[in-house]
């Protein structure tokens, strides 16, 4: 498929993962670093709470409210 007609495709909302690689995806910056943060535990019971309530862990639910705000 060229790229012009994966564009377009892709644009219309077609389903274009056929044409995709799968197995040579990489994401890009995904090196691991540790940060050690310290919350008051009102803020941890707050988070276990909402973890619980969405079937994730706390780490999870931390790591993806950062991604969103920084993404």
């Amino acid at each position: 498929m060229k790229a012009t007609d994966f564009d377009k495709a892709f644009d219309a909302g077609s389903d274009v993962s056929d044409a995709l690689d799968w197995s040579k995806a990489r994401r890009r910056n995904d090196q691991s670093r540790r940060v050690n943060v310290d919350f008051p535990a009102w803020v941890v019971d707050a988070l276990d709470k909402q973890a619980r309530h969405l079937g994730v862990t706390r780490q999870s639910l931390i790591k993806l409210w950062i991604a969103e705000r920084l993404g």
